[in-house]
């Protein structure tokens, strides 16, 4: 993929820097911030050498060859369950396979989704797209206009990143609109008023952006005038995150439109627009707050009490939205939480709204209906165990919604079903893309440091000797209240379990397995429960002889790239591999690169010596020593990451060949924050992690 090319002056110079440099935390200025220029010639050619040096190692594994197949077998299959998005009378989806590198927008009926092989309508070709405009296009959605859903603004991305470009497109005439919406690049976007008025938040120029890189003001644009002659409607400020507006469009209610504003990564403002009139909602700004049929439906991510009654944090409750804009504080509980039982979603049929419930990492269905002034509930029946997740199908025409079920050893099936009743349909289904027959999944508990309670799956061969002998792969992520639900997953069968591997995912602090307050416990000054958790999962399988430390590897991404790194720097005893994908690293200087001052609220600001005082004790970059020997690494990221910048794996690796340590690195030059743009890319990063885990393992 790469070309290899003779070291010029310039790459001798960093091989001497390689050596020669050496760097303390917080002693000496960083000698790899050149590493931050993410497409200089310098940092580019560094890359090329890496990525040479890692291909050659790992394509040269016995297994690759048949990984990379395999795993493109899979993610082309036509027997995969396209996902679908009802817009009027259509089933939107979009599909990628061999032929399709780039993808399909296409669409079909109810009636022939229900088939087996269903006919589809191609709406756009991206492939045709990029090849006529010579740009590397990657899907990002579609927002298209109520009711009739036949103008839509198109998200389009160069090469995988978060920034889009918007374009307006006319479905039934199979083409973008001339003269029509288009904004240029960034981390904005669009929604529609009317057909020809939109909300608008994007770069507008100088001073538009808070210093996370998203916008932080709003306009009303209208069609046939200039983006520059759009009307503010609201401005946040630049220490903000983003500020975002949009209009809920639902038959027989009233259409409303709301701006929120971002002030952090979990507390945010949201007002009411009316005219030229904006009113603040009185509800906590850490709240999770949405508008649907006619009510004020709050996630409380705190506890809260107002109109004399208290709410606990976690719980799910609604309110009457138009007496509560008329000053009633009257809310209805549909959800409270308990010790081990959380809120996993929600979903509004015409009639219903459907509770998804966590209770020790196993789901559950209620649906709720008022009747008389009363909310009833009833539990849905569901055909199998394992994990569960609803969607409407059309909240304004039907009750009828989708089901999917899935586990780490049963494929994934999808059910048509019709709330108030136990009608189910098994629209899709997905074909066992491993033999499963011979595996077995346990949930088992670790204790942490501070007497925390951690469960955790164990996927294993049904014979497993616990001799201490497993190769054993421990995943984790660890942040912003993201919940490790079971899933099937056709790669970790097919490239780990069948080869003789044992899979592992923690339920760590930092998630949202047990609701706001197992995320809030991990937060800033408590971070290191995080990794105290991980880390005692990881005792307890070399305690239980699943796994030792010889046959024990880890692996996260993004955040979870941060979890492992900074683990193994802490533990590295523990670990004989890590893979570490698209990671936080340098907690110094997070905030100042791409996206990461959105995630003060999460890991502190650095720039405060008290804050700096906990981050500093954990940050894998500054805490990494040459004396120790760490388990070996591979760092993959992308160069078009625009979120966790490429910046943090690569210096990363630099310090490691510096010290003297072992590690490999893989930098896709396309993907954005998931490293992969295409079926064929994620196929062959997927090659080259499991065939550095076999190699390094067994």
């Amino acid at each position: 993929m790469f070309r290899y090319r003779k070291k010029t002056i310039a790459t001798v110079a960093v091989t001497l820097a390689l050596i020669c440099s050496a760097f303390s935390a917080g002693a000496q200025e960083d000698p790899y911030l050149w590493l931050e220029d993410v497409g200089g010639e310098r940092s580019l050619s560094w890359v090329s050498e890496q990525n040479l040096r890692t291909q050659r190692a790992l394509e040269a594994h016995p297994q690759f060859a048949a990984i990379r197949e395999r795993t493109l077998e899979v993610v082309n299959s036509r027997t995969r369950i396209p996902s679908v998005q009802k817009r009027g009378a259509w089933l939107y989806n979009f599909w990628q396979d061999a032929r399709n590198v780039r993808g399909l927008w296409r669409r079909t009926s109810l009636a022939e989704y229900s088939k087996s092989e269903p006919k589809w309508e191609v709406v756009l070709d991206l492939d045709a797209l990029a090849k006529t405009e010579s740009e590397n296009w990657v899907w990002k959605g579609a927002n298209c206009l109520f009711p009739n859903y036949e103008r839509c603004l198109l998200s389009l991305s160069r090469g995988g990143a978060d920034a889009i470009v918007v374009r307006e497109f006319d479905i039934p005439a199979r083409k973008f609109v001339q003269g029509g919406f288009e904004l240029r690049e960034s981390k904005g976007g669009a929604n529609w008023i009317d057909a020809d008025t939109l909300i608008v938040q994007t770069n507008f120029g100088e001073n538009s952006q808070t210093i996370s890189g998203y916008p932080r003001i709003v306009k009303e644009w209208k069609r046939g005038t200039s983006i520059e002659a759009a009307r503010t409607i609201f401005e946040g400020r630049p220490s903000d995150i983003s500020v975002s507006g949009f209009q809920v469009n639902q038959t027989g209610f009233p259409r409303r439109q709301f701006i929120r504003r971002a002030a952090t990564f979990y507390t945010s403002e949201l007002y009411l627009r009316e005219g030229d009139s904006l009113t603040k909602l009185d509800i906590p700004q850490d709240a999770e707050a949405n508008y649907s049929k006619g009510l004020l439906v709050l996630k409380l991510k705190s506890n809260w009490t107002t109109g004399g009654r208290a709410y606990l944090q976690g719980s799910l409750i609604v309110a009457n939205f138009d007496r509560f804009i008329r000053g009633d504080r009257t809310f209805e509980v549909l959800f409270e939480p308990t010790d081990r039982k959380s809120l996993a979603g929600w979903a509004f049929t015409r009639n219903y709204i459907i509770v998804n419930e966590l209770d020790n990492v196993k789901n559950s269905l209620v649906e709720m209906r008022k009747t008389e002034g009363i909310w009833r509930r009833r539990t849905i029946a569901l055909p199998g165990l394992g994990t569960v997740s609803v969607s409407a199908l059309d909240a304004d025409e039907s009750d009828q919604y989708f089901l999917t079920l899935t586990d780490y050893l049963t494929p994934s099936t999808l059910f048509l079903g019709e709330a108030g009743t136990d009608r189910r349909l098994a629209l899709k289904a997905l074909p066992a893309f491993f033999d499963s027959s011979t595996f077995k999944v346990e949930q088992l508990e670790a204790t942490s440091k501070d007497g925390e309670r951690i469960p955790y799956f164990v996927i294993s061969g049904k014979q497993i000797k616990r001799d201490g002998t497993n190769p054993t792969l421990l995943y984790g992520y660890g942040g912003f209240e993201v919940s490790q639900l079971p899933n099937y997953s056709p790669t970790i069968g097919n490239a780990w379990l069948v080869n003789g591997g044992v899979y592992v995912v923690a339920n760590i602090r930092g998630g949202g397995e047990f609701g706001p307050r197992w995320h809030q416990s991990g937060l800033k000054a408590n971070r290191q429960r995080v990794f105290d958790d991980f880390i005692a999962v990881a005792e307890d399988l070399i305690l239980r002889r699943i796994s030792s430390p010889r046959h024990l590897a880890i692996s996260g991404g993004s955040n979870g790239g941060l979890l492992v790194g900074a683990v193994a720097v802490q533990r590295p005893e523990l670990f004989k591999a890590v893979v570490c994908a698209v990671p936080l690293l340098d907690m110094k200087r997070y905030h100042k690169l791409l996206a990461g001052a959105s995630w003060v609220a999460e890991y502190g600001n650095p720039d405060d010596p008290r804050e700096w005082e906990f981050i500093s004790k954990y940050s894998p970059y500054q805490n990494l020593k040459p004396s120790v020997k760490y388990p070996k690494f591979l760092f993959v990221t992308s160069t078009r990451d625009d979120r966790v910048h490429p910046a943090h794996a690569r210096k990363m690796m630099a310090r490691m060949l510096e010290q003297g340590h072992e590690a490999l690195y893989y930098e896709n030059t396309e993907g954005g924050h998931a490293a992969s743009a295409n079926n064929q890319q994620l196929a062959y990063r997927t090659a080259l992690t499991y065939s550095f885990l076999l190699g390094e393992l067994k």
